[in-house]
């Protein structure tokens, strides 16, 4: 496939991969990329914003496409968000030829309901809805993004079609299903910790903690925490870093 579309800030520091959930675009991190000490990278996933899309979605081959698209093998510290934390939990097992040092994974969905996996299959089998006018079109990716109201619409987030405006989001990408998040969390090579905001109706602490101890919550955040408050996740890539 062709290559990611990568934002990258700083220079000097270890490095540090971001990725988005899903529906957003790698723009979500631009907070935390303002910040010092680092080099920053945040691909739009595949079936995302500027990113090519995938014949079928897997979180393997999502981790595979992020790996290629890499431009260093690591060590690499891992932040990702939602569905971006369960792709970087399967780079964290090594599978794809990425060293990674530390995962944050924020936000991360690790119940699943027959009715949710039911509803993610009706998302992923619809065709793109064509909006009217760009306005429109923005307005629909800040909702599905879960971004409405804390962010601004990305530009790469919507595209120009016949007969108006849709997202840049393939709707297949709804059908990577549920992660094995015990699974996960047992082949990964590297510390990792799970974390979601105090108000997060999607990924609860008490579901996090179940799966494992090192946890963490943030106070008065919810399921974006990486955008409400981009400064409540930088002691993780210092931990990571002292270690």
């Amino acid at each position: 496939m062709d290559t990611l579309k990568m934002r990258t800030a700083g220079t000097e520091g270890p490095a540090v991969l971001l990725l988005h959930g899903l529906g957003a675009t790698g723009a979500v991190w631009e907070g935390l990329m303002a910040q010092p000490g680092y080099r920053w990278l945040a691909p739009d996933l595949p079936g995302h914003g500027g990113s090519p899309r995938l014949p079928h979605y897997s979180f393997g081959g999502l981790a595979a496409a992020v790996a290629d698209a890499l431009p260093e093998r690591g060590p690499v510290l891992v932040v990702g968000h939602s569905l971006g934390g369960v792709v970087g939990l399967a780079l964290a097992s090594g599978w794809f030829g990425v060293k990674v040092a530390g995962l944050l994974a924020v936000g991360v969905k690790v119940e699943w309901s027959e009715a949710d996996l039911a509803r993610a299959a009706a998302m992923a089998a619809k065709p793109p809805r064509v909006f009217p006018s760009r306005e429109d079109a923005e307005r629909g990716f800040l909702k599905i993004a879960g971004l409405v109201g804390i962010a601004d619409a990305d530009p790469d987030g919507v595209v120009e079609t016949e007969g108006g405006w849709r997202l840049a989001l393939d709707p297949r990408a709804f059908a990577v299903g549920a992660p094995d998040m015990r699974g996960l969390l047992g082949a990964a090579r590297c510390p990792v910790v799970l974390a979601a905001g105090e108000h997060d109706s999607m990924s609860r602490p008490e579901q996090l903690r179940a799966l494992s101890s090192f946890t963490v919550e943030f106070p008065g955040l919810g399921h974006n925490a990486h955008v409400e408050d981009p400064s409540a996740l930088l002691p993780f890539p210092r931990q990571f870093v002292g270690r």
